[in-house]
């Protein structure tokens, strides 16, 4: 069986997670599940009632005789670090563009992202159904763009499909009569070779956690090379701190939408680890008798902070029934363990914390999982995050386009 991982970028609200709906639908997995349910990848409550990807989610399909694994991808800029670490695992990216809106500023990010992996990416313009699409013209801004960030000849020499995500059509034109995923899945065939394992020992990079109430923090990454089971002692580097030996727990690999344990994975695929408590991101893992550090994975710094305390308000008790600043510290570290785009710093001389994120999105989305989960607490005003580099004091910006028709401008 041979392995293709790819993962599916774009601005956000341009079809991705539609997309790997219809991808599983017609490999057979909601047959398997008996129950098909839409948006699935976005599984968490907040993500289906705001209508983004907060969290990156990986599944799996089988075609002919290949393995897709598949990664749906945040689209918006608060969740960015997620998606340059997914780069470091798979061989492609489809990148979906609105045959309407044209290139966004995420799918600007995304896109560099993949360009700096050495990715080619397969372009997809999205929605050609829409009545103001203009296809056409969106290839040709995509082009540009590609241009613009410095793509190599391969990487310009793109495929360009055709689709309707939710209709669950893709075509190689916009004006044949095909009904299903099948130029995609072809497309992705052709496009991209197997992957090559490098002859050796064990070698895998951590890009990735998850964590279980049952069995701890997991470690997701691709195994580059060698071979994986229960049970295997292994050596954890990272360039920040020293080489430590550790046993593996248990080995998992996604089955369609399924996390299933398993006895043996080889190089290629994606994979998840349990056992090992401090496994963070980057983490390299070989055998036993020693491994050298794989160059770390970058994580995007936070510029946005903002304090969390305790409810010290009149109603203080009427809508929570975790109220203290230790449950509050306890939630937060939880949350440490997978959203590594966070920082939390205790403030000196109070019960407060300083909570850092990507941006508003980024500490709203924990501030509504916590008041949901029963925590009250209070917090202050955002404040961005200033940092001095050859004793200028520089702060975040942001690329802004405005689009008018021309009478206005």
């Amino acid at each position: 069986m041979n392995t293709i991982n790819l993962a599916v970028i774009a601005h956000v609200d341009a079809g991705k997670s539609t997309l790997i709906d219809a991808m599983l639908n017609q490999s057979g997995v909601f047959e398997e599940h008996s129950e098909r349910i839409d948006l699935v990848m976005d599984s968490n409550e907040l993500e289906r009632e705001r209508g983004i990807t907060i969290y990156s989610k990986n599944c799996s399909i089988r075609y002919k005789d290949y393995t897709f694994n598949i990664v749906d991808t945040p689209g918006h800029a608060d969740f960015s670090s997620e998606v340059e670490r997914i780069m470091k695992t798979v061989d492609t990216v489809v990148l979906l563009v609105d045959a309407a809106e044209g290139p966004m500023p995420q799918t600007r990010y995304v896109l560099k992202k993949s360009l700096e992996h050495g990715l080619r990416p397969i372009l997809l313009i999205n929605k050609f159904d829409k009545r103001d699409q203009r296809a056409e013209t969106v290839v040709d801004l995509s082009f540009d763009l590609f241009d613009d960030l410095g793509a190599s000849d391969d990487q310009l020499d793109f495929p360009i499909l055709y689709g309707v995500a939710k209709e669950g059509i893709v075509r190689y034109d916009m004006d044949d009569d095909n009904e299903d995923l099948v130029p995609l899945f072809e497309t992705i065939i052709q496009h991209v070779p197997p992957f090559q394992a490098q002859e050796g020992e064990l070698l895998m990079q951590i890009s990735s956690l998850a964590y279980d109430d049952y069995i701890g923090r997991l470690g997701i990454g691709r195994l580059l090379r060698g071979s994986l089971k229960p049970k295997q002692e292994v050596m954890i580097a990272n360039e920040r701190h020293e080489p430590y030996k550790a046993k593996i727990n248990q080995v998992f690999r996604y089955i369609g939408l399924t996390r299933t344990s398993v006895e043996l994975v080889e190089a290629g695929d994606i994979v998840l680890i349990s056992g090992i408590d401090q496994i963070s991101i980057g983490d390299t893992i070989g055998p036993a008798s020693g491994v050298e550090a794989l160059p770390s994975i970058p994580i995007e710094p936070p510029t946005l902070a903002m304090d969390f305390y305790v409810n010290n308000s009149p109603f203080a008790g009427q809508a929570g029934k975790y109220l203290t600043t230790r449950h509050i510290r306890e939630r937060l570290m939880r949350e440490l363990e997978t959203n590594v785009g966070l920082t939390v710093e205790p403030i000196p001389g109070s019960d407060a914390y300083e909570v850092s994120g990507r941006g508003e999105l980024h500490l709203s989305i924990l501030i509504e999982q916590m008041r949901r989960e029963g925590y009250e607490l209070s917090v202050s005003k955002p404040r961005v995050l200033y940092k001095e580099v050859d004793g200028k004091l520089l702060e975040p910006y942001s690329k802004v386009r405005i689009e008018a028709p021309d009478e206005y401008i």
